[in-house]
């Protein structure tokens, strides 16, 4: 009996203690090759979590901020907030004749794309504001619903959705499986990022962080609503960023996720404050199975970050190198 009972217990263990080791060996980051962007995102993530540890972060303040535009989806040919607004004026133009004798809108019924977003930040701008207002925000919510759920990526014929990193969805998984908060802090607009967000990145709604422009509250047959203005209220790029986290989150993170020279000042906002800290650049250098640009591209410029991010030390993510696979669909 004795023996009977001796050989229970010793295969408990074994099941028990065999199936703890395996959990601990399951890789939680499998589109990512090791190396060392891959380990210092592990060994941050185990340095902030050990209990006892001096660098033990509670989970109320274990923030986590990712640029969105670049480093969880694809931003090329051009921002996709801004293939949106383009094919929202050729769905309008039939309302605005007077669009056909008017830049940037001229151009752009034309087919000139390059030549409309020729007048760079002021261009599109005038083009956002011309086909984001004039409307309820339950409308727009609609309308951005629709068209996210049919418009494809002009190269790969793809869904936009179907044009975010699956490492970097891994990421977003692996850190909240560890008592990670994560939040989108973008450049682009806060509406158009809301209704697709937590579907595709598991990110709510309130955990989104953007651009905006000016809401009124009206009385439209008795029913209230918020109307969408023609006018900006907020850009949330470059030194807005760490403003729109401070006012919008209320705590410093501890990580920070970017691709660009817009994300720096959120970078080195994190970064500065006590404690551990982690910042990571997603640099952009496969050719072949995305795009390769940095310095001198006019979308997703990544310059100056580059070279602080070299002399801080901070982890730097070549793409071509460190990810296994770019997109979902590439998974065997």
């Amino acid at each position: 009996m004795k023996r009977i009972l001796l050989t229970i217990f010793t295969l408990g263990f074994v099941l028990v203690f065999g199936s703890l080791a395996a959990a601990q060996t399951v890789d939680s980051l499998p589109s990512w090759n090791d190396g060392k962007a891959k380990q210092s995102i592990i060994e941050f993530v185990a340095t902030v979590t050990e209990k006892g540890s001096p660098d033990f972060v509670p989970p109320a303040e274990r923030i986590a901020v990712f640029d969105n535009d670049g480093t969880l989806w694809a931003e090329q040919p051009m921002y996709f907030f801004v293939l949106f607004a383009i094919d929202r004026v050729k769905e309008l133009a039939p309302q605005h004749p007077e669009w056909k004798d008017k830049e940037p809108f001229a151009s752009l019924l034309k087919g000139d794309v390059k030549g409309a977003l020729a007048g760079g930040k002021h261009a599109i701008l005038e083009i956002v504001m011309a086909t984001h207002a004039g409307m309820t925000t339950e409308e727009f919510e609609k309308i951005m619903k629709d068209w996210i759920s049919t418009a494809k990526h002009p190269n790969s014929k793809r869904l936009y959705t179907e044009m975010v990193y699956q490492p970097m969805l891994e990421l977003l998984d692996y850190l909240r499986a560890n008592g990670f908060k994560t939040f989108i802090v973008s450049g682009g607009g806060i509406e158009f990022m809301r209704p697709w967000t937590e579907k595709v990145y598991g990110i709510p709604p309130e955990k989104v962080i953007g651009s905006s422009i000016k809401v009124r509250f009206e009385m439209h047959d008795g029913t209230p609503v918020l109307v969408r203005l023609p006018e900006l209220d907020f850009f949330d790029d470059k030194e807005g960023k760490p403003v729109a986290i401070h006012q919008q989150i209320g705590r410093r993170p501890i990580a920070a996720f970017g691709n660009s020279d817009g994300d720096l000042q959120m970078l080195q906002w994190t970064t500065a404050g006590q404690g551990p800290r982690f910042a990571l650049y997603v640099h952009h250098t496969d050719s072949e199975r995305e795009w390769a640009y940095d310095r001198k591209s006019s979308v997703g410029g990544l310059d100056k970050g580059l070279d602080e991010a070299q002399a801080k030390g901070w982890t730097i993510v070549d793409m071509k190198q460190d990810w296994k696979v770019i997109y979902p669909h590439e998974k065997k």
